[in-house]
């Protein structure tokens, strides 16, 4: 059996944060926050049941890590693994609370992220490195049949649906109103 490496290790931990999302019937996205090789925060997407924009794993994992170390910077040396590559929000989030190095799984496929460039970009006088593609397919594969079985759902309600019409509209002629 393949040994599993340091990065591989953490981003298992926030894969099972995305399961624990998924559980809940979130986006199966998850976060941990590691310091000196512990985790210390955890979190998933609970943007569904808070209704709230900003509850992305990335920031529910980050503003956990601060509440513990009771201050908006991060210790040096904080880590973030999370399953899908970051949105510029939650990159924000990482520059601002000073995460100095960044591994997510799959990558945003639409290329809305932005993330190296946010890196690079130096806004707050904080660099962060960023590396992608750790258990990239595992990640991936999450994401996509949680998809999947969201489109299945609806097409599968709106059938339903149209079922339901049918029958009223037959029933509607068979009373002749």
């Amino acid at each position: 059996m393949k040994r599993l490496t340091r990065e591989e290790k953490f981003m298992r931990q926030a894969i099972k944060a995305a399961k624990r999302g998924l559980q809940e019937g979130e986006v199966p996205i998850g976060a941990v926050v590691v310091y000196q090789d512990k985790v210390v925060a955890r979190g998933y997407n609970r943007r569904a049941k808070l209704q709230l924009a900003s509850a992305h794993a990335e920031m529910m994992a980050i503003d956990k890590a601060c509440k513990k170390y009771a201050s908006w910077r991060l210790p040096e040396g904080c880590e973030l693994y999370v399953t899908l590559e970051p949105c510029p929000m939650c990159m924000g989030a990482s520059l601002n609370a000073r995460v100095d190095k960044i591994y997510f799984g799959a990558y945003e496929q639409k290329g809305r992220s932005l993330t190296a460039a946010l890196a690079e970009a130096n806004l707050l006088n904080h660099k962060t490195e960023v590396v992608g593609g750790v258990l990239e397919e595992e990640c991936s594969a999450l994401l996509s049949s949680f998809f999947i079985g969201m489109r299945q759902k609806q097409k599968e309600e709106k059938e339903r649906k149209k079922a339901e019409a049918e029958k009223e509209q037959s029933q509607n002629k068979n009373t002749g109103e």
